[in-house]
């Protein structure tokens, strides 16, 4: 395996076309004079530990087909600007062709696994694959203008922001996985539009709202592409988008409001005739503490009364009972 960094290897090699230098222990940056490999078509750089930015120089390259950087340490944005050539499968006669000599076979994520296919795969293959890495920074709308790409790789990195609206003009993408980072927003409906799309992942992001109508080949897609977005709702996941409103319980009928007036009424009345009482109770006492000569013309006043109740009682209520003592004729 090669190891050390890549400052001064191929400085010279300007007419390179194909550099697959993945599964390595390759360290440091991409040098900025990668800018300078013009025919530069496939950029092979995965699963070795290489950092630093992607450099902006990779923008000058306009024969590119296929970017793997996955499995590395690469940080800052994702650049804006890549541009990808379209595969010519049928090279006209006379045309400029070109061989791919690779000996070993080439290891390609797709599908969120990882294949290993013949080196002539590239004739017919394109992609960007920048997963697992510590990208950060919104996903640029203008990768919906590498419209050419087969593959889409993000995943597993610390993106931001939501999913373009744009990724709907990868017409041609088999594979888009997105998964394992931080996007929010909704899933653009635009994307049902993708009819070439076999494998779709947006799961352990920060999604919401609706997900696709599960049409064309979203329909083949299982809650395993959505899940670890608890905000998501709709098939095929088992959130539903529309709170659920229980039926309203049936009202009492008249009879018992009626009923149940009475007996609201009859609390009333009884707490309200309990309290007044008490407060002209506590009333008077208050009146009489405070004022003697009031307080004494009470008690003679109850005294009074009381007298009077007394013979009123002695002299008509208790006459007819009285005891009559007979004395013997004599």
């Amino acid at each position: 395996m090669l190891q050390g960094s890549l400052e001064h290897a191929f400085q010279k090699s300007f007419e390179l076309i194909t550099l697959d230098l993945s599964h390595n222990h390759l360290t440091g940056s991409i040098p900025k004079w990668i800018g300078e490999f013009s025919q530069l078509s496939f950029l092979l750089l995965g699963y070795n530990n290489l950092d630093g930015s992607i450099p902006t120089q990779l923008c000058k390259l306009n024969e590119l087909s296929f970017i793997d950087l996955s499995h590395n340490n690469f940080s800052g944005h994702i650049l804006p600007c890549l541009r990808f050539k379209s595969i010519i499968r049928f090279t006209p006669r006379g045309a400029y062709t070109y061989e791919i000599n690779l000996r070993e076979p080439l290891v390609i994520a797709t599908k969120s696994l990882s294949y290993p296919y013949p080196p002539s795969i590239l004739y017919y293959m394109t992609g960007l694959d920048l997963s697992c890495n510590s990208l950060s920074g919104a996903i640029p709308p203008e990768i919906g203008n590498l419209n050419h790409i087969h593959v889409l790789n993000l995943s597993n990195n610390h993106l931001i922001g939501p999913i373009p609206q744009t990724l709907s003009n990868l017409s041609e993408v088999e594979s888009m996985d997105l998964s394992n980072n931080s996007l929010n927003g909704e899933i653009p409906p635009q994307l049902v539009q993708l009819h070439s799309l076999a494998y779709f992942s947006v799961a352990h992001n920060n999604l919401s709202g609706k997900i696709p109508e599960m049409v064309a080949q979203f329909s083949t897609f299982d809650k395993s592409s959505y899940e670890g977005n608890s905000l998501l709702c709709g098939p095929p996941l088992l959130n539903s988008c529309t709170k659920e409103v229980p039926p309203p319980s049936p009202g009492p009928s008249t009879d018992e409001k009626e009923e149940s007036s009475i007996i609201i009424d009859a609390q009333v009345f009884c707490v309200s005739f309990v309290v007044t009482y008490i407060m002209v109770l506590l009333g008077i006492a208050a009146v009489l503490y405070i004022n003697p000569d009031w307080r004494r013309a009470w008690f003679y006043f109850i005294e009074k009364s009381i007298n009077t109740c007394y013979y009123f009682v002695a002299d008509n209520l208790l006459k007819p009972f009285r005891i009559r003592v007979w004395k013997p004729l004599v």
